[in-house]
């Protein structure tokens, strides 16, 4: 068990760990591809948004609102048809309005009477703005990738958080659910990382997530979610 004593800080991903990205994303593709007479699962609109919009966050940066129109644009060309201008925004002017987990907000708010809360995202400013008022918390520090010029991975975006705080980033603890993003370039770096493993059981490991379908993470506690967490941490 880590010794959460050590820390005076945590990080947090933000889309799929303390929002429903999914949720979020197959809401705003399925009226689309509906109004184009196409049938497509949840679980296949997911599959095709994580390869696509995977490959639109590599190579040089470009903001991420740039980022999912592309993919929105390919999702639309691999299902036989092309988005509108409104359509290809859709998933973008949906962000804001992503709803958190329901243990989310109550676990956040109990982590920040011990610790400092800092967001490290993949997203633009104005995007994570609207998910700011959906969370309702107020963050001590905000990292996206607008503001880093790069994507997780990137140690960059790490970096950039540690220097924020001005907290040594071994008493920094990073707190995610993706595994390629988050845990593992966080453990390279140098810092110690929960994994909130919210598929778990759900047969969505290694898919859209793209976590490993073996469980095994490398981080050094796996949670189901943000609740046990801040049980575990005596709040």
């Amino acid at each position: 068990m880590l010794d959460f004593e050590g820390y005076e800080a945590l990080t947090f991903d933000c889309y799929g760990t303390l929002i429903d990205w999914e949720a979020g994303i197959a809401g705003a593709l399925r009226p689309v591809v509906a109004a184009h007479g196409v049938e497509v699962s949840d679980a296949e609109l997911m599959g095709l948004y994580a390869e696509i919009e995977r490959a639109g966050k590599s190579g040089e940066y470009r903001r991420y609102r740039e980022v999912l129109r592309a993919t929105v644009e390919g999702i639309c060309e691999r299902l036989g048809f092309a988005p509108s201008e409104s359509e290809a925004e859709c998933i973008a002017e949906s962000l804001g309005g992503w709803q958190p987990f329901s243990d989310t907000v109550d676990a956040l708010r109990r982590l920040q009477s011990r610790y400092k809360l800092c967001i490290v995202s993949n997203v633009d400013d104005d995007l994570f703005a609207g998910t700011q008022r959906t969370l309702g918390v107020e963050f001590d520090e905000v990292v996206t990738a607008e503001q880093a010029g790069s994507y997780k991975p990137s140690h960059n975006n790490f970096a950039l958080a540690i220097e924020r705080l001005g907290i040594p980033k071994e008493r920094v603890l990073h707190v995610a659910e993706s595994v390629k993003l988050d845990v593992v370039p966080a453990k390279a770096f140098g810092m110690d990382a929960v994994w909130v493993h919210r598929s778990a059981g759900t047969g969505r490991e290694g898919s859209a997530s793209g976590n490993p379908s073996d469980g095994d993470s490398g981080a050094d506690l796996e949670v189901p979610d943000l609740k046990t967490l801040a049980e575990l941490m005596g709040l």
